[in-house]
């Protein structure tokens, strides 16, 4: 029986980059390849893809781009060509595949856009559809789409780039209606990006300031005092919810360096609750999931405050999948290894008919 092909897309322009080679490169190792053969197209920061048949050790540290034998190659969005046009020298081969496994963090990848060149292209690929990326990378959409259905969300505003004349006019009257201390987030980033924490005026106005440096549109939620809970969804038409896993991070929040640099944040698997709560979490998650349309794989992160309330913070449709992130650890936790993992991954994308 021939082997199924599997791009993998890493890298991106985006400021989650560096995340995605992580990502990447353990998905790449746990792909099992008695089933598969992989096939890497890196994306630099620049925008550009190349087709990369190095060594897999090199992508983490972004030396990838660096080897003589990367070429130019292109996403076709004609059907007929079911994959890559790679350019060398001039001379052009088609590269086709059977699946493509976008491991994009953030803008230009997480976002909708590649999923609606896969689209265009008829290429079945591993994670949600256009409109959910898209939605679930917007937190004002997100936040619109969710409150719709009665899922509980912080209190929240938004401020675009046009209104940058009245900014502090702004400012204060977000201030007055939500209160201090805030939290200020760019609405089209991930990985805590930008995301800063305000308890006055000046710090609000700077913090909205750094955020439109990665959109120009921004969130400004309420402050949720309360422990940081996550699931694990995973599935199509039948999806599922892995326990609840928590985080103690080891910054004010769980910002970018908490995530990814700093080894002091802890997570806990399953999280110190009970039963009862888990299984409400797993229930919302569930919930939020479907109602937005996501398909494949989330991760789903919530508040819980002191009385036990259940506060959804934002989904992500790509999470991290490096060896501390919490989706593959949640995923272990059902038994599911990464290698496991990652080949019903690509097995349901392949063979699941996508609806939206």
């Amino acid at each position: 029986m021939a082997k199924m092909k599997v791009a993998v897309l890493f890298g991106g322009a985006s400021s989650e980059h560096d995340i995605s080679l992580k990502s990447a490169t353990h998905i790449i190792k746990n792909i099992p390849r008695d089933k598969y053969d992989v096939i890497c197209i890196g994306i630099t920061r620049k925008g550009r893809w190349l087709y990369y048949p190095g060594d897999v050790s090199a992508i983490e540290s972004g030396d990838w781009e660096k080897d003589p034998d990367c070429t130019s190659a292109v996403l076709s969005p004609d059907p007929l060509h079911k994959g890559f046009l790679v350019i060398d020298n001039g001379k052009v081969s088609a590269k086709k595949v059977d699946v493509v496994f976008p491991v994009l963090h953030g803008k230009n990848g997480e976002d909708g856009t590649v999923q609606g060149l896969l689209e265009l292209a008829k290429i079945p690929y591993v994670g949600c559809g256009l409109l959910a990326s898209a939605a679930c990378m917007d937190k004002a959409a997100a936040h619109t789409i969710l409150e719709y259905h009665g899922i509980r969300m912080a209190k929240w505003r938004q401020i675009f780039q046009r209104e940058m004349k009245h900014l502090e006019e702004k400012c204060i009257q977000i201030a007055e209606e939500l209160g201090y201390p805030l939290f200020i987030k760019p609405a089209n980033a991930g990985s805590s990006i930008g995301v800063s924490r305000a308890e006055t005026k000046e710090q609000l106005i700077s913090g909205v300031k750094q955020a439109f440096i990665h959109d120009d549109k921004v969130i400004i939620e309420e402050c949720i005092v309360g422990r940081e809970l996550e699931t694990a969804i995973f599935g199509y038409d039948a999806p599922f919810a892995s326990t609840v896993g928590e985080i103690a991070a080891c910054n004010t929040f769980y910002d970018f360096d908490a995530k990814y640099i700093l080894s002091d944040s802890k997570l806990t698997i399953p999280a110190e609750l009970p039963e009862e709560k888990i299984k409400e979490i797993q229930q919302i998650a569930v919930k939020a999931y479907m109602a937005i349309g996501c398909s494949g794989v989330s991760r789903v992160d919530f508040f819980m405050k002191e009385n036990g309330e259940v506060i959804l913070n934002e989904i992500n449709t790509m999470p991290g999948f490096t060896q501390i992130s919490m989706y593959p650890k949640l995923m272990e936790n059902l038994g599911m290894s990464p290698s496991y993992l990652v080949d019903k991954m690509i097995e349901q994308a392949a063979t699941t008919e996508r609806t939206c």
